[in-house]
């Protein structure tokens, strides 16, 4: 015999409008801490505990870089075609338009120009949303027409790679795109304007073969992985294990390939120290 029987039920919330927390609305960085979306994007997108970078694009580094997210984008409408006619587990003009759909961008880097602290710059970033941030003709164009607009306004270039290398699907005329950004930045430097490469994480294949490592000064996130093949890859060709850390940026700036690593939440203002720096 129960003790206590409820007869009335009282209020019983269909589970239809029963009130769950919204989804995104916490982030897990990988150490397991816990924070909230509201406060990470506060915090420039690095966990406060433990400076975690999280993975973002051009629309966040645009609003951390650009005063007041104030700027004029460059070749907005670019878009890929299909020179090669391609087809691997589905066509890539069907490829094109499912990443297009997905990740509300037009190819894998925008570029814009704006003032940041006050000075004029140009700078293109790499969406590694769109096709794994993938180096294609679009992709090399923007960069060519962003050094044409960085060399006839005289304004600094910044570029912010985050890619996983060429894009297969466009072949030779993806890795053509190697030397011809290398062709114009050598003639950005030649014209004495300042270029500084950003690597973020992760920047391998041919974007570090090319333009990622050809900066005036290379800088990096914490953390980031850099390398041309990934660390699966050759171990298995080496057939030993890698040394701890190996191909992160603290490993490369170890061994000499990078200038400095800089902490997101610095970014901005050590990006202008830099700049003035130099142009004194």
């Amino acid at each position: 015999m129960a003790w206590f029987k409820r007869k009335d039920k009282g209020i019983l919330t269909p589970t239809a409008q029963k009130m769950e927390a919204p989804d995104g609305l916490w982030y897990k960085t990988p150490k397991g801490k816990i924070i909230h979306t509201r406060e990470l994007k506060n915090n420039a997108y690095v966990s406060p505990e433990d400076g975690y970078h999280v993975r973002i694009g051009s629309k966040e580094y645009f609003e951390i870089l650009f005063d007041g997210n104030s700027f004029k984008e460059l070749n907005a409408t670019m878009v890929s075609t299909d020179p090669l006619g391609f087809t691997d587990s589905k066509p890539y003009p069907e490829r094109i338009k499912a990443s297009q759909k997905k990740s509300g961008l037009k190819d894998a880097i925008r570029t814009a120009y704006g003032k940041m602290n006050g000075i004029n710059i140009t700078i293109g970033c790499m969406d590694f949303s769109f096709i794994g941030g993938s180096m294609g003709s679009v992709v090399g164009e923007k960069i060519a027409r962003a050094i044409d607009h960085a060399l006839k306004h005289k304004t600094p270039l910044l570029i912010i790679s985050k890619s996983g290398g060429a894009r297969m699907m466009e072949a030779g005329l993806s890795l053509m795109q190697m030397a011809k950004t290398s062709a114009k930045l050598a003639r950005l430097s030649e014209a004495n304007i300042p270029y500084i490469s950003l690597l973020t994480d992760p920047t391998t294949g041919g974007v570090t073969a090319s333009y990622a490592m050809l900066g005036d000064f290379n800088i990096a996130e914490p953390g980031a992985l850099i390398g041309f093949a990934g660390p699966r890859v050759i171990r298995e060709t080496i057939g030993k294990d890698l040394p701890k850390g190996f191909q992160s940026s603290e490993f490369v700036l170890e061994h000499g390939f990078l200038d400095f690593i800089v902490d997101r939440r610095q970014l901005k203002t050590k990006l202008t120290t830099l700049l003035k720096m130099l142009d004194n």
